[in-house]
């Protein structure tokens, strides 16, 4: 029988939730979607991979990420202060483009395009977050492999 190891690729459904087992559910992918990815490359958090080291199909598994070993601690420095009118499209400001917890995407120097949050809109003004949205979040899944493959 196949287990979890280094180089197999592994499909998984599970439920993740903030902090615990009573969390509220961030995502669910048993029935819709489940997670295909290959074991060991780094796709995934590590602690998740540890959690499923070594299991059959059919295993269950639970496990608890804190936020350091998840996305970390959310970071004040990734809040960013941007005049508004940096956004202007045809010589005006589009107000429903831009409400808080909308995301924005935006252009780094070299080219890399990265996504923001609109954390507030000020009068002359927008602050974006680029923290990961689950930085500062304890996450907890509980899941189960479906399948191990080559």
């Amino acid at each position: 029988m196949s287990q979890v190891q280094n180089g197999v690729r592994v499909r998984v459904g599970y439920t993740l939730r903030y902090d615990g087992p009573e969390g509220e559910i961030i995502e669910e992918t048993r029935d819709n979607e489940p997670l295909d990815f290959i074991y060991g490359k780094g796709e995934m958090l590590p602690k998740f991979e540890e959690a499923m080291h070594g299991l059959s199909e059919s295993a269950t598994f639970t496990v608890k990420i804190l936020a350091e070993d998840a996305y970390g601690e959310e970071r004040e420095e990734l809040y960013r202060e941007f005049a508004k009118s940096e956004f202007i499209a045809d010589g005006e400001w589009d107000e429903e483009m831009f409400q808080e917890g909308m995301v924005v995407p935006m252009q780094t120097p070299d080219g890399q395009v990265i996504e923001g949050i609109i954390a507030e809109v000020k009068l002359n003004s927008v602050v974006l977050d680029f923290n990961h949205p689950l930085a500062g979040e304890d996450l907890y899944f509980e899941g189960t492999v479906l399948k191990i493959g080559e």
